[in-house]
Parts: structure tokens; C-alpha cells; sequence
């Protein structure tokens, strides 16, 4: 939005009137001397060194190739949904995003087999860099894990302990990727953790996903396309009274069924809440009806016409 706003400016002859630029280079300077990295060290010792197996969810560790075999699926959560889960966390005094990162680490436990679940997250970068980062052109975004337990404890003092780790990961939102996962048990070269959340704030302008309408006159949107190295992806899209899901998952996994997962989870979490705080984090399901109903029923329907009045020897006699 900054860099459109400067375009914009530039072509309608104001380029005079804009501020200086915040050099990147403060960026740089910010995140190699605000936080000392032994503090980054303990900090992230303390939340991961008794880690000692990745968190693979599907068994997915790598993506393949350019990225070409990965789908993307896309939904907006119904306003009902929404409405719900923003009230929780207004009464829980939280972050929205603590819920969907709670959620998150449901659907990854489920489909790792594991309890103790590890996964990144995006950091928006721009929390400690400095005055003028809101201003500031580049790329500040940084990723880290976060080490999140999906066990018997409640599902509201789980929320609030989500919350409560988001909100110190925060202080070290700089620190390096690779410092973070050296504090692990788990032996390089595997990865820590192969799944992402990205839990990012949007203009309502961007539910159409155009980019036309920005003011450019003249400038036609060709298209453009995201992809990680992570093979499994998601992105809450929080557009302020509304909520999507963007999942990019490797095939053969589905995409949508991943959105399926999670808007299953958060209607779950939000039950749970609402009626049951106290109901255990793990019993938390993400299989949506029709898919559970597909898996123990409809696969399941194995009846086949045979004459019963026979044998069994005689049956492979005829056979």
C-alpha cells in the first residue's frame, strides 16, 4: 500500500511532496543489535529443547522441484463463524490470531500423530524495527517456530497460554530462524517443523484479489502468485469484519480439504468456548461430518452378495 501510494504520488507530479525514505538498512541494524542472542537463545532453549522429532504434517517435509505440484485452495469462513470467534476473543481478552494459531496446531497434531506440535509463523517485522518502519519499504517479515501442547488441558487456559507465547515471541521476532531450531533436540539437517501459518491483516479492497483497484490509471493487473518452501500453508486472512483461508499444500494432500480442517476446528473452538471452556484442547476434532461420514461409513460399506448357504471350502472349490 505504501509503495502504491508513492507510485501514485509520483505519477500525479507529487513526487516532491514525499517524505524522505526510511533507509532499510536501520532494519538490518535493529535486528543484529536490538536483542542480544543469548537472550534469543534461552528463549527459544526453553520453549524447544526437549523437541526432538520434527513435526511433519501427512508426513509432508519438503517441497519438490519449482513448486509447481502445489494447490492452493481459497474460502471465506461464514460471518456467523466470525462474529462468534472475535466475541471469544474480546471476552478472553486475546488476539484473534491466538485462536486460529490454537486451532492451527489442532489440525497439525491430528494429521502428524503428535501432541507436542511445532510449526512457523510469520512475524510482521515491523513491531521492534525502529521509528519510521511503517514507512519503510522491504521485506521485514521473519519466521519462526512456535511449540504449542495439544493435551488435557482446557481449551480457554489453552487459548490464553497461546496467547501468552505469541506475545513473547514477539520480543524476538529478529532472531534467526537457524539460532531457533540449533536450540531444538532435533539433529540438522531435518527440519524442525514443515508447516506455516501466516496470520496476516488485509485491506477490505483486497477480498477481491485483483490489485485493480489501487488507483493506477493506465496499469493493468497481469496476475502474480505466492509460493514457499514449506509444503504445507496457511494463511488466515483477516479483513477486520471477516475472515478467509488461503491454504497451498504439495499434492497429492488437498488444499481444500486443509481449509476444511481449520474451518472445522475454529467452529469446535468457538463451541467450545462458548459452552465448554474447560473441555480438553485435544479432544478438539477437525474432521468435518461429510468427510468423517466418507471415512467410517462410505468406505466402510464393504456388503457384497455371496452364497452364504455354501461352505467356505466349497466357495474356493468354485472359485
Amino acid at each position: 500500500e505504501v509503495m502504491h501510494a508513492e507510485v501514485r504520488a509520483v505519477l500525479g507530479g507529487q513526487a516532491h511532496e514525499l517524505a524522505a525514505p526510511q533507509p532499510f538498512r536501520n532494519l538490518v541494524a535493529q535486528a543484529r543489535l536490538g536483542v542480544d542472542a543469548k537472550a534469543h537463545e534461552e528463549f527459544f532453549r526453553s520453549m524447544l529443547a526437549d523437541i526432538d522429532e520434527p513435526t511433519m504434517p501427512f508426513g509432508l517435509n519438503e517441497v519438490r522441484g519449482d513448486g509447481s505440484g502445489v494447490g492452493e485452495a481459497r474460502r471465506m469462513l461464514p460471518q456467523a463463524l466470525n462474529d462468534r470467534l472475535r466475541e471469544q476473543a474480546r471476552r478472553l481478552g486475546v488476539s484473534l490470531a491466538s485462536l486460529c494459531h490454537l486451532a492451527w496446531s489442532q489440525v497439525v497434531a491430528r494429521s502428524s500423530g503428535r501432541e507436542q506440535v511445532v510449526f512457523g509463523t510469520v512475524l510482521f517485522g515491523r513491531m521492534h524495527a525502529g521509528a519510521g518502519a511503517d514507512r519503510a519499504l522491504g521485506l521485514f517479515i521473519n519466521t519462526l517456530p512456535v511449540r504449542l501442547d495439544l493435551d488435557g488441558t482446557g481449551v480457554a487456559a489453552s487459548v490464553r497460554t497461546t496467547h501468552a507465547r505469541l506475545s513473547e515471541l514477539l520480543a524476538h521476532e529478529h532472531a534467526s530462524l537457524a539460532l531457533a531450531q540449533r536450540c531444538s533436540g532435533v539433529a540438522a539437517p531435518a527440519p524442525l517443523f514443515s508447516a506455516l501459518l501466516n496470520y496476516r491483516h488485509n485491506t477490505p479492497a483486497a477480498m477481491a484479489g485483483s490489485g485493480t483497484d489501487d488507483g493506477l490509471s493506465g496499469v493493468e493487473w497481469l496476475g502474480g502468485e505466492e509460493r514457499t518452501n514449506y509444503p504445507l500453508t496457511l494463511s488466515v486472512e483477516d479483513y477486520g469484519e471477516a475472515l478467509g483461508l488461503t491454504a497451498q499444500v504439495v499434492e497429492p494432500v488437498s488444499a481444500d480439504r486443509v481449509c476444511g480442517y481449520m474451518q472445522h476446528v475454529l467452529e469446535q473452538l468457538a463451541e467450545a468456548l462458548e459452552r465448554a471452556p474447560d473441555r480438553p484442547v485435544r479432544e478438539l476434532d477437525i474432521l468435518p461430518a461429510a468427510e468423517r461420514t466418507y471415512l467410517l461409513e462410505d468406505l466402510n460399506r464393504t456388503a457384497a452378495a455371496y452364497p452364504s448357504q455354501r461352505c467356505v471350502h466349497e466357495l474356493f472349490e468354485a472359485q
